[in-house]
């Protein structure tokens, strides 16, 4: 099992900066998938990244070109940094670890508790 803490939320101006942490408590260096995801009062849950334990990374249209996800295996940390950031970027953001169990072919989800970001204009 494995436990996610998010940090580095806050309040932001439109055109910063943020960079969000998420550590975990176990070593994610075989965890498969590590995600950020966002969720907005009226929208639907969005996948806003992904790192995979080869480190290869794949990014929402939404924030292409504004957005960089990273592991630290040492750490067993995630970090999403986040620039040019926008009013529609405003959410609380979700650390996500997919684990998968390759005997059933299944995906086990891991969450932490999630970080307010707002961005004014």
């Amino acid at each position: 099992q494995v436990q996610l803490v998010e940090s580095g939320g806050g309040l932001v101006q439109a055109g910063g900066s943020l960079r969000l942490s998420c550590t975990a408590s176990a070593s994610i260096f075989s965890i498969n998938l590590m995600n950020w995801y966002r969720s907005a009062p009226g929208k639907s849950r969005e996948l806003v990244a992904t790192i995979t334990s080869s480190s290869s990374t794949i990014y929402a249209d939404s924030v292409k070109g504004r957005c960089t996800i990273s592991r630290d295996n040492n750490r067993n940390m995630v970090y999403l940094q986040l620039h040019s950031l926008k009013p529609e970027d405003t959410a609380v953001y979700y650390c996500n670890a997919a684990v998968q169990n390759a005997r059933l072919g299944t995906y086990t989800n891991y969450w932490g508790q999630g970080t307010q970001v707002t961005v004014s204009s």
